[in-house]
């Protein structure tokens, strides 16, 4: 029995040894494979990706957003979303269908706060608190009549909307998404540690190039029409998680002393004048964190609070302008853990 017992681990020594060498290359591999870091320009604003890897994926990521672009670009005329636009009788393709799924479910948990047919009406008072002259209330109530998410339905890969001149937008969710199909192919190709941003929408994995956890900033919100102060509320401590931010950073207005930042309520055609400067929000992908902090720039902080209650799965944080008119932090408890003390 003794001899049997000796010959089996006289067998098995040689395959742990194999075992802890392969570990140790492994992890010796890991520590010297660099980073690759890669920028440019997608969705009418800047992307930066970096990953550890032993080449340059640039032209596959490149690759992967034009593929978003040509489903849900409002600047692309042969994208999904604006032959849509323009009535034409089109199947929509997959990307499309997975972002109206996900923009329709929000809008039903956040009660129509979110909400991808509200592009005009942003449009109108865009242009009516540049040129300092706010639009008529006929000519809201007119804009308004075409906007509400029930008004358009997705069956068997075609749209159909309660009147042609409803007009989709997915510019509140599509870098969010973007984001999410870089993870998703980065992952596809066996890399785990990585960062993924585009316009401020963030997706992180495993570590960075100093073996540490991805820390992301919160910008403060400030009145910077040049927009050269790049101040920091605070910094974030994340990792294996995504995150979005929401909130007119440049474009204030104030009343009664306070500060509002310009948020049109897709319910009533007006800004709304809750007083959330900036909603971040970090979720399991970066499409949902995004709607939601679009939906949560609209809700307020009261209606913001109701609607984590029955999603526990996020977690927020809010700057907002507290009743002095000085701005002020509230986040989700479950948020405290990931909150560095200083940036």
């Amino acid at each position: 029995m003794f001899n049997k017992q000796r010959k089996r681990l006289l067998w098995q020594i040689p395959f742990l040894a194999a075992l802890i060498v392969g570990t140790i290359l492994i992890i010796r591999q890991q520590r010297s494979m660099p980073y690759q870091h890669d920028t440019g320009f997608i969705f009418g604003t800047i992307y930066n990706i970096t990953y550890q890897n032993d080449k340059d994926l640039n032209a596959e990521i490149v690759a992967e957003l034009n593929r978003v672009d040509a489903s849900m670009s409002m600047f692309n005329k042969q994208s999904t979303i604006s032959r849509i636009n323009r009535n034409e009788a089109i199947t929509v393709d997959p990307m499309f269908e997975e972002v109206f799924r996900l923009a329709e479910n929000v809008s039903k948990e956040t009660g129509g706060a979110f909400d991808i047919t509200v592009a005009p009406l942003v449009n109108v008072w865009g242009f009516g608190f540049k040129s300092g002259v706010k639009p008529t209330r006929h000519v809201v109530d007119s804009i308004r009549s075409l906007v509400g998410y029930q008004k358009v339905s997705l069956q068997n890969g075609h749209i159909s909307k309660a009147d042609p001149r409803i007009m989709l937008d997915f510019s509140a969710i599509a870098k969010g998404y973007g984001s999410d199909v870089v993870a998703r192919f980065l992952r596809s190709r066996g890399i785990n540690n990585f960062m993924v941003e585009i316009g401020g929408e963030v997706v992180t994995s495993g570590i960075n190039d100093k073996r540490l956890p991805w820390r992301i900033g919160v910008t403060k919100p400030t009145d910077d029409s040049l927009s050269v102060n790049q101040e920091l509320q605070t910094v974030l401590n994340i990792t294996d998680r995504a995150m979005a931010t929401s909130g007119n950073y440049r474009n204030f207005y104030y009343k009664g002393g306070k500060k509002y930042a310009h948020t049109i309520d897709p319910k009533t055609g007006y800004p709304v004048q809750h007083n959330i400067l900036s909603a971040t929000v970090i979720a399991k992908d970066c499409a949902t964190a995004d709607a939601y902090a679009t939906s949560f720039m609209v809700s307020g902080l009261d209606g913001a609070r109701k609607i984590l209650e029955r999603h526990p799965e996020l977690m927020a944080y809010f700057i907002y302008s507290d009743a002095r008119g000085h701005n002020a932090v509230w986040f989700s408890p479950s948020m405290k853990d990931k909150i560095l003390s200083k940036p």
